[in-house]
């Protein structure tokens, strides 16, 4: 089935903009994408999920592409908005997988509508700044240093950093992107960030500045104040995904989660990144589904 654009309305009147893939009916998969990345077609994650029967649910956090802007919005508001996607396409429970910056809004998701949300699994997903027992910035190549240290520092720093990396990805090109991440590309994901995946990635970049910074800008500063919700609460099943070879969210981001999170189950890969984790995306999609398996 071709992909579905809809906008659904959210609370205060905004709009979100969401792309449904998959059998139509079928439970929802909801994927919360990356940080900086709008919704687009991504067949990596649709057909694992369609074979599993999943339909996949994908939309553009706010201030992203055609969604309404939220400016000052926690990630614990992801999961308001999920619910009214979840409503607008009347289903009643779901799935919950989160890429990159989609992780936390993932575990949203799991700690916030333990009714409606069966599983939740992370891919190199952040974990909270400031968390006991972990040096946030270690690992992290140089451009993520930059960005999140202006981040800390305040909103009119962060701007003027994401004003000069969002004119690197305004019209790039699937061979371009391993170049505009610079030093954020570990070995493997140079490996991985080829063909088909690499003109996805080049896509959802695009869209996700193509109405300027302001999703972008929000969602580092949710990632660096309270995220309104406690990981100790969470009780559905989670599985937390992370490569030893991840130079935008350290291996040490998913071994904290791993500890943390109420219930969590660690999936701890040596010799993955942050990229080339989409190479596993039919056993991590295969494990969401045993993991909700006794909630269907």
């Amino acid at each position: 089935m071709a992909e579905r654009w809809l906008t659904v309305r959210a609370a205060g009147g905004r709009d979100l903009e969401v792309v449904v893939d998959g059998p139509d009916g079928g439970p929802v998969l909801l994927f919360h994408n990356g940080t900086p990345t709008a919704a687009t077609h991504n067949p990596h994650v649709v057909k694992p999920a369609a074979k599993r029967g999943l339909r996949t649910v994908t939309y553009s956090r706010p201030g992203y592409a055609a969604s309404t802007e939220q400016h000052g919005r926690s990630v614990a508001d992801a999961a308001q908005d999920t619910e009214a996607i979840l409503d607008a396409l009347a289903a009643d429970r779901f799935l919950v997988l989160g890429w990159s910056g989609g992780g936390p809004h993932a575990l949203a998701c799991a700690a916030l509508l333990p009714e409606r949300c069966m599983a939740a699994a992370t891919m190199a997903g952040v974990a909270p700044y400031n968390a006991a027992g972990l040096d946030w910035f270690a690992g992290m190549g140089p451009e993520n240093l930059d960005e999140f240290g202006a981040a800390v520092k305040g909103e009119q720093p962060l701007i003027e950093f994401l004003e000069t990396a969002a004119a690197g990805l305004r019209d790039v090109t699937g061979s371009e992107v391993a170049g505009a991440l610079g030093g954020l590309v570990s070995d493997v994901d140079q490996s991985a960030l080829t063909g088909e995946f690499a003109e996805v990635l080049a896509e959802a970049f695009r869209r996700a500045v193509s109405n300027g910074i302001a999703g972008w800008r929000d969602d580092d500063l949710a990632f660096t104040r309270p995220w309104g919700f406690e990981l100790k609460s969470v009780r559905v099943p989670v599985a937390i995904w992370q490569g030893a070879q991840d130079l935008m969210v350290p291996y040490d981001h998913g071994r904290w989660l791993a500890a943390n999170v109420a219930g969590a189950q660690a999936r701890l890969l040596d010799a993955e990144g942050h990229l080339s984790l989409v190479s596993h995306l039919d056993r991590i999609l295969e494990d969401l589904v045993e993991l909700g398996s006794s909630q269907y």
